[in-house]
């Protein structure tokens, strides 16, 4: 089955202030979660600002993003469907 691609919007307030070290248990925390969900649901990168992150995820719905979400503690606060995307390269897919 093909995993569809989401973006997670966490609103977790002070995360920009967070050290490598905090960063690095957080994601061995997501992973932990991912292992038990298995193969549908893939954790592709996450960007952190002050008090956000936003993560790219594919998965095969909405409800096992909301699943990691409740296991882990992270919050799921907006989630979205990516249905295309575009690159610069796109102009010359013509």
């Amino acid at each position: 089955m093909a995993l569809n691609r989401f973006i997670i919007e966490r609103d977790i307030p002070e995360v920009g202030t967070l050290e490598r070290q905090q960063l690095a248990e957080a994601a061995a925390k997501s992973n932990e979660v991912l292992a038990q969900l298995g193969p549908d649901i893939q954790w592709v990168e996450s960007f952190v600002a002050a008090d956000k992150t936003f993560c790219v995820y594919l998965a095969k719905d909405e409800a096992i993003i909301h699943k990691h979400a409740e296991i882990s503690g992270f919050p799921a606060t907006k989630v979205t469907a990516v249905s295309k995307t575009i690159d610069p390269t796109t102009e010359r897919a013509g």
